[in-house]
Parts: C-alpha cells; structure tokens; sequence
C-alpha cells in the first residue's frame, strides 16, 4: 500500500488548527465562567440532599442528585481539560439538567417536598441552560474553523 499523505495523523496541519482553535475557545471569559458555573452547579447537585435536608425523606432522589452532579462535575472538568473531546457531551449536560428538573416527580410520583422540587428546578435548568451554552461556545468555535477552511 501507498502513503497518500505526507503527515502523520497526529502532526498534520489542520488537526494541528483545530487544536489550536479549541484552546482559545476554551480560555475566552464565556467560556471560563461557564466551564465554572457548570462545575459549580454539579458540586451543589450532589451535596444538595444533605444541605436541603431531604436526604431521609427521598433517598432515591438523593442517590439520582449524587451520580448526577458527579457526573455534571466530571463533564465540566473535561470541558475545562479536554474541550475538543467534550464537545458533545456539552450537549449531555443539557440533557442532565433537564432531567434534573423533572426527576423528583418521575422517581417520587407526586410526593416531593417544596424545598426538593425548589431546589432540583432551578439547579436542573441553571445545569441545563450553561450545558446548552457550553455546546454553543464550543460548536461556534467548530464552524470558525469550517468557514475559514472553505475560505483558503
């Protein structure tokens, strides 16, 4: 077989852009302070139970608050280290803080407290809005490169 390119994969010049394209997305002010809030709101997801006191009252939405705001806290964290690898897992975020709003009533069919469902809304729809905007930053960070290729 024959080499049809003369880079190596991991030195080829638009491989090489695009890297360099994502470390200035992921270090701009928006995407620093939503890289924070993302991780922010995950830290609180998973220690709410405990602070809002119904960690005995709903063990099964505690448990779901835990895993997830583990879980959100682990996708900020690689949005901060590895932004081009986490592009689409920005979108999981959304996905998350969604559930997180409608997970007390789905897991307990009726029966939450008004301090639980105060507190997953509007924990669920901040992780769901900087999850939407993080999969923004960096999808308008992907069609800069796209645009400024078809330019050259």
């Amino acid at each position: 077989m024959t080499e049809t390119s003369r880079y190596a994969m991991a030195d080829h010049p638009d491989l090489l852009e695009m890297r360099e394209r994502y470390e200035r997305v992921s270090a701009s002010g928006p995407a620093v302070i939503t890289d924070g809030v993302v991780l922010l709101a995950g830290l609180w997801l998973a220690i709410s139970p405990w602070v809002i006191h119904f960690n005995t009252t709903a063990p099964d939405v505690m448990r779901n608050n835990l895993i997830l705001g583990i879980a959100v806290g682990v996708i900020a964290l690689g949005l901060t280290l590895a932004p081009i690898r986490m592009v689409r897992l920005s979108w999981a975020t959304a996905v998350i803080g969604a559930w997180v709003v409608i997970s007390q009533w789905v897991i307990l069919q009726g029966g939450a407290t008004a301090g639980l469902v105060i507190n997953n809304v509007i924990t669920g729809g901040v992780i769901a809005l900087v999850g939407i905007a993080a999969a923004m930053i960096l999808s308008a960070g992907s069609r800069a490169t796209t645009t400024a290729r078809r330019a050259s």
